[in-house]
């Protein structure tokens, strides 16, 4: 299976929204609609400005199947060392269960280490316990416990 990781493109937005709809919790906030919001192409060009941003999707024979966030941290923290945030994964419902998230967090460790971070973290929804052992299999620990304050409506909060 040749998958192809690369980063997105304005193109990829409407396909991004798709995947992150695709789940229970997804539905809920994101709006997978044609046309899209623009509030996704003002984020997109916003990640896509930011030399700190790394969108990906994930190609199988030409079709986006996957996609990850990386976001590269630097801080004063750990002698000013850099760390970086793996969020909003998915991989499309039909390729679930046949080893690319695993291959997508390999190739999300592989550039993380070569940034020169010293940490990959990311968070998850407690309501996915599903994706906490998947993460847990990887070698991430449970360590810190996250926390969110979201303002106003989650569904409004981007429109501004």
């Amino acid at each position: 299976m040749e998958l192809v990781f690369r980063r997105a493109t304005r193109a990829d937005v409407p396909a991004i929204v798709a995947l992150l709809a695709n789940d229970a919790l997804g539905s809920q906030r994101e709006q997978a609609s044609d046309p899209l919001p623009d509030s996704y192409f003002v984020a997109f060009a916003e990640i896509e400005r930011d030399p700190n941003q790394l969108l990906t999707v994930v190609e199988l024979a030409g079709e986006v199947i996957g996609t990850l966030h990386l976001t590269y941290l630097p801080s004063l923290t750990y002698r000013g060392g850099k760390r970086a945030l793996i969020e909003a994964v998915r991989v499309a419902a039909s390729q679930r269960n046949q080893g690319i998230g695993q291959r997508m967090f390999e190739w999300a460790i592989a550039q993380a280490r070569e940034a020169g971070c010293h940490m990959v973290q990311l968070t998850t929804d407690k309501r996915r316990p599903d994706a906490v052992r998947f993460y847990e299999s990887l070698g991430f620990a449970a360590s810190h416990i996250g926390m969110k304050l979201l303002f106003n409506d989650a569904q409004t909060a981007t429109a501004s």
